[in-house]
């Protein structure tokens, strides 16, 4: 072909061809893009919550602990799907893996919106955790192409704090939608925020992946990601004691309706009270955004985890004494979030600092474990309800026993460092 069609082929092309998005995000809208994707999972778990008791009427399902599977059945979903979508992103990039499950997240939505039956309901639940871990996946990774240590801790400190709104709003948006419409309507608002998140991310976000560091799909480097992460003692450490932390956290979020119904007999408290220990969380993520960068990762999470763990071991004691209210229920688990929120964002933070150029398939391996472990043993917290808070508080004081633990596993017994 003569070199001026070529030139002239080459013009046509690039005048057809679709318009990148922008590369100018700046940092404040990076951080809320970030945030916005990682709040889908927590929209898609805490909106549920208050309209349990009606998906099981509508649905008939007999045993009330069973309504507990509309939230389970989307985790365990989404924590096999991360293994998926981690080294699919280091293939393809982030951009296309992540377009392409947002826009299969708003099909799932839609179909949990219409499903006749509790089975059909929990698929669709299935499926949209699949898609949702994407979000999950990819934000961590997006950051990490871009962020490392300290500075990648606090960012997602600040992502934190955006996206912490989501749980304190969520489960009063729940409640809103019951008060004037069927709980159907709670997935055609999920259905909306998906697709509101997927035109936002298709215009505004870039690919931050750099071509020189994308890998082949194959299943020897899932393999490997996952011998990278179990060797690495830093990593395998700081994942396990997260997995632990996240049991705690979705026994909490599979038994807390239940409490507040069959202990308190307080229903019409759930949402609001919910909302403020939601709140402590992300004010509690806000001060480690201002004092990683001092302190330091180590310093700051260890400290939390103790706290969390001690908190956890005193509201046991105090329910097995007789003695939970409303008011000891919600001051002693806005302090246990409160230290959460200190440790969550660091502890993700420090066991990806030695992913490098894996940080996409080792996000994947860690969302695995974390997720599947963590729902597997808030699962078994959940379904040990008996009406009281002591099966969710020995929940919460043996998974704080184990972080601290695997913590000390990882740095080798010296606690408290800086970096």
């Amino acid at each position: 072909m003569p070199l001026s069609l070529c030139r002239r082929a080459r013009h046509l092309a690039a005048m057809h061809a679709p318009t990148p998005p922008r590369h100018d995000v700046g940092f404040r809208e990076f951080v809320a893009l970030i945030a916005a994707l990682m709040a889908m999972t927590a929209l898609q778990i805490d909106t549920m919550l208050p309209a349990l008791p009606a998906i099981g009427h509508s649905l008939h399902v007999a045993n009330p602990n069973d309504r507990q599977w509309v939230i389970s059945a989307f985790m365990f979903g989404f924590g096999a799907a991360q293994i998926v979508h981690g080294p699919l992103s280091d293939r393809f990039g982030r951009r296309p893996v992540l377009l392409i499950s947002l826009a299969f997240g708003v099909i799932c939505n839609l179909t949990a919106a219409v499903a006749a039956t509790f089975p059909l309901l929990l698929a669709a639940r299935v499926a949209a955790g699949v898609a949702t871990a994407s979000s999950r996946v990819l934000a961590t990774s997006i950051v990490r192409d871009r962020f490392v240590g300290n500075a990648m801790a606090r960012v997602m400190s600040l992502v934190t704090i955006v996206f912490m709104v989501v749980p304190i709003a969520a489960p009063n948006l729940g409640q809103l939608i019951l008060w004037i419409a069927p709980w159907r309507w709670i997935f055609y608002v999920l259905t909306a925020a998906g697709l509101l998140t997927f035109l936002w991310s298709a215009i505004r976000l870039p690919e931050t992946l750099d071509p020189a560091n994308r890998l082949p799909l194959s299943v020897r480097r899932i393999g490997e990601g996952f011998r990278f992460v179990l060797m690495d003692r830093l990593a395998l450490g700081y994942t396990i004691g997260s997995t632990a932390l996240q049991g705690g956290l979705f026994g909490f979020l599979l038994s807390v309706q239940q409490i507040f119904e069959s202990e308190f007999h307080a229903v019409n408290l759930f949402a609001p009270v919910f909302s403020a220990m939601a709140a402590t969380m992300a004010a509690a993520a806000f001060l480690n955004s201002r004092i990683v960068m001092r302190f330091g990762a180590r310093a700051v999470s260890h400290r939390a985890v103790i706290g969390y763990t001690v908190f956890a071991t005193l509201h046991l004691a105090l329910a097995l004494a007789g003695l939970e209210t409303v008011l000891t229920f919600a001051v002693l688990q806005a302090l246990m979030m409160s230290c959460f929120g200190l440790a969550g964002a660091n502890f993700g933070a420090i066991a990806m600092e030695h992913m490098g150029r894996l940080a996409g398939t080792a996000s994947s391996v860690q969302g695995l474990i974390q997720t599947i472990g963590g729902i597997s043993i808030g699962a078994a917290i959940g379904a040990a309800f008996n009406g009281s808070t002591v099966p969710l508080y020995t929940g919460f004081t043996l998974s704080g026993l184990a972080a601290i633990a695997a913590v000390a596993f990882a740095e080798r017994g010296k606690l408290f460092g800086r970096s």
